[in-house]
């Protein structure tokens, strides 16, 4: 920039070239260079990684489930057989108080039915009450438990037999509420199969 004459040149024009994005950009003035630094335009990179990033899901998925299929098959049975045996001396245990039980009744009848009259009344009750503690204390501590079951086979004949020999009564006009707790005692039966078939030797294996 120059005076002349008391009046002011303008300066000469700036000359930019253009360069590759990744260089510096001179500008020049007269009798002054500078470098200005033009913004970097580079593209994303395409994540041709969907793929990588599901495929990685899919890996974490797999996992978690071998994890959770060891976890269920370490630890399913003995949960179930636990939860069998509080089933179970929930059931003694009222038996013992009476009135205080729901299936008191029906379980005074059917031994009495089973049994031809020689055990009735109160007594049926006890010797149920009886059966069914000693069942849940093999199930819940895993003593004595193949004792444990094998009473518990003996006493399903008792625990499923109202349905057959009480149908009318217990489904006779749609299904009451006696019905239903008779009915449930189904899932015990399936329950105690799988319980007693560990105990023998099975096993729970994980296919491929």
């Amino acid at each position: 920039m120059k005076f002349r004459g008391g009046s002011i040149d303008p300066p000469p024009a700036c000359s930019l070239q253009e360069q590759p994005a990744t260089a510096a950009h001179p500008l020049t003035l007269e009798g002054t260079t500078m470098s200005v630094t033009a913004p970097l335009n580079t593209p994303v990179p395409a994540v041709g990684s969907a793929r990588t990033v599901v495929r990685s899901i899919a890996r974490k998925i797999d996992t978690t489930i071998t994890i959770l299929a060891r976890f269920l098959a370490r630890w399913s049975v003995p949960a179930l057989r636990v939860a069998l045996g509080l089933v179970f001396l929930g059931f003694g245990a009222l038996k013992f108080v009476p009135g205080a039980s729901p299936a008191e009744s029906i379980a005074a009848r059917t031994v009495e039915t089973l049994t031809f009259g020689l055990v009735s009344g109160m007594t049926a009750v006890i010797l149920t009450a009886v059966l069914e503690t000693f069942i849940g204390l093999t199930l819940v501590t895993g003593r004595l438990l193949k004792v444990g079951l094998l009473v518990l086979g003996g006493a399903m004949v008792g625990i499923m037999s109202p349905i057959v020999l009480f149908a009318d009564e217990l489904f006779g006009d749609g299904m009451t509420l006696l019905g239903q707790y008779v009915l449930k005692d189904v899932v015990l039966v399936t329950g105690a199969a799988v319980v007693a078939a560990v105990a023998l030797g099975a096993r729970l294996r994980r296919d491929a």
